[in-house]
C-alpha cells in the first residue's frame, strides 16, 4: 500500500519562499515518477511539477522559473521549492505517485497524499 506524507505548507507573504516535502512508502521510489498538484475550492487539481525516477522534470506554466522539483531517492522524498510566491499560488498542494510524463503532458498517478495548505497573503 502506497503512503505519501506531505509537510512544509503554511502562511507566507507574497515574494516569500516555502519548501514542501513528500515522503513515500510502499513504492520502489527510485523507479517511481512523482508529482505535485494543487487545488483551490471548486476547481480541479492542476499540475504544479513532476519528476521522473531519472530526474526529468516538467512544470505547469504558471510556476516555471519560480518553483523547482527535486528528489532524494535515498530518503524516498520529493521536494518542491517555491520561490517568489504569489497570492494566486494559494491552494492545497498534493503529492502524487506514479505520474506519467510525456511530450503531450503529465497525467496523475493513482496515489495521493493528504494535502498541505499553502497560503500566500500579506
Amino acid at each position: 500500500q502506497v503512503h505519501l506524507v506531505e509537510s512544509g505548507g503554511g502562511l507566507v507573504q507574497p515574494g516569500g519562499s516555502l519548501r514542501l516535502s513528500c515522503t513515500a512508502s510502499g513504492v520502489i521510489f527510485s523507479f517511481t515518477a512523482m508529482g505535485w498538484f494543487r487545488q483551490t475550492p471548486g476547481n480541479q487539481r492542476d499540475l504544479v511539477a513532476a519528476i521522473s525516477g531519472g530526474g526529468t522534470t516538467s512544470y505547469g506554466d504558471s510556476v516555471k522559473g519560480r518553483f523547482t522539483i527535486s528528489r532524494d531517492n535515498a530518503k524516498n522524498t520529493v521536494y518542491l521549492q517555491m520561490n517568489n510566491l504569489k497570492e494566486e499560488d494559494t491552494a492545497v498542494y498534493f503529492c502524487n505517485a506514479g505520474v506519467r510524463i510525456a511530450r503531450s503532458g503529465v497525467a496523475s498517478g493513482d496515489d495521493w497524499g493528504q494535502g498541505t495548505q499553502v497560503t500566500v497573503s500579506s
